[in-house]
């Protein structure tokens, strides 16, 4: 059996990892030839997102197909789909994903809680929703937006233009949310088969850096009715959406064990990496078995641990330094990307530490991350 990968970064090398011990094939769809997943396996092609004939080849080599990003385009999807191509998650699934404002529509639907948004199409009605939410509130960009890109906070009537300027580019649909006085990030990986079971991971801290999650606890340091309400919206969500796969939520605890969602990520995400030398059974290994249609895997916690990404420090061609003192630390796991390129911020690894405690934990993960360089 072959599995097709739309996207070829470190997400589908790891993919890859997994289905190499179930006895799978993947083949790697990207724009670009030489990606970290690309040089695992022998079964690759290359083209745009949007070129059905390119994808359509592609297709005609694997049993299911899958993606690794949501920048996938949704619309050719459909069109594989149609013809029978089974693809999971579905791109019905995705097309709601991608575009913020019916993601967010679609939890209102489900009666997830979410904070109050908006669509906007001038400045006025920028204005509008300041008005009506207060300072600050964010303007995100429906479609295409990750990693604190195409967001800005606006902090008065005086920030509006300059935010605007930043994400309103010529064709971009906007949107205007609230901002969320929050004590901390959690994040939920959900499994679901394409029987309609669905798991959940343990509920974890996330710590950004610069918009980019840099530091995820697991689990996280919240009561169990704080972690029970937060993992069964996470569920309610991917069920909302029709998610099959593994799936990424995002979501704000507001103290008092009130949480209000996120967002999103239709497939494995940074927030489960934890889960590869600390649950039973890996983020990846059950995305894999929910897209085939097999059992899901234990999803149990075998471990305290942190994960701390390894994010590039300057643009230039990747070269690491420190693994070898980084492995001489107990309890510390090394995964590094291969990527070619280093860029500031990019993710280019990440160190998980396993320990008793999470504290502990977290003194081994970034000790191992201090020693490596890229």
């Amino acid at each position: 059996m072959r599995i097709g990968i739309l996207g070829g970064g470190q997400l589908a090398q790891m993919l890859t990892q997994a289905a190499i011990g179930l006895g799978l094939e993947t083949a790697i769809y990207d724009t670009a030839p030489d990606t970290p997943a690309s040089r695992l396996t022998a079964h690759n092609g290359v083209g745009a997102w949007g070129d059905l004939e390119a994808l359509r080849a592609f297709c005609a080599g694997c049993d299911v197909l899958t993606l690794e990003n949501e920048f996938v385009l949704a619309g050719p999807l459909a069109e594989l789909e149609a013809s029978g191509v089974p693809i999971y998650p579905k791109p019905a699934t995705l097309a709601t994903i991608q575009d913020k404002l019916k993601q967010k529509l679609a939890m209102r639907i489900a009666d997830i809680p979410v904070p109050h948004f908006m669509p906007v199409a001038t400045p006025n009605d920028a204005l509008t929703a300041g008005d009506a939410y207060g300072y600050p509130f964010l303007l995100k960009a429906r479609y295409g937006g990750y990693d604190g890109y195409g967001n800005a906070t606006v902090f008065s009537k005086d920030d509006l233009p300059a935010a605007w300027a930043k994400v309103a580019k010529p064709g971009r649909e906007i949107m205007a949310e609230a901002f969320v006085k929050f004590e901390r990030e959690l994040a939920v990986m959900v499994v679901r088969g394409r029987d309609g079971e669905t798991r959940a991971y343990p509920v974890v801290e996330t710590i950004q850096q610069n918009h980019i999650c840099h530091v995820v606890r697991a689990p996280a340091g919240v009561d169990a009715q704080t972690a029970a309400t937060a993992a069964e919206i996470a569920v309610r969500a991917v069920q909302a959406l029709d998610g099959v796969g593994v799936f990424g939520v995002e979501l704000f605890d507001l103290g008092g064990g009130k949480i209000r969602y996120n967002e999103t990520a239709p497939r494995p995400h940074n927030s489960g990496h934890y889960t590869i030398e600390a649950c039973v059974t890996s983020q990846f290994e059950n995305h894999l078995r929910a897209v085939m249609g097999w059992p899901l895997g234990d999803v149990s916690l075998r471990s305290p641990a942190v994960m701390v990404n390894l994010l590039g420090t300057r643009n230039a061609p990747a070269d690491p330094h420190g693994i070898r003192e980084a492995l001489g630390i107990r309890g510390a796991h090394v995964h590094i990307y291969g990527k070619r390129e280093s860029r500031t911020g990019r993710k280019m690894g990440h160190v998980t530490g396993l320990a008793e405690t999470v504290e502990d934990a977290e003194r081994i993960a970034r000790a191992a991350a201090e020693k490596i360089a890229l």
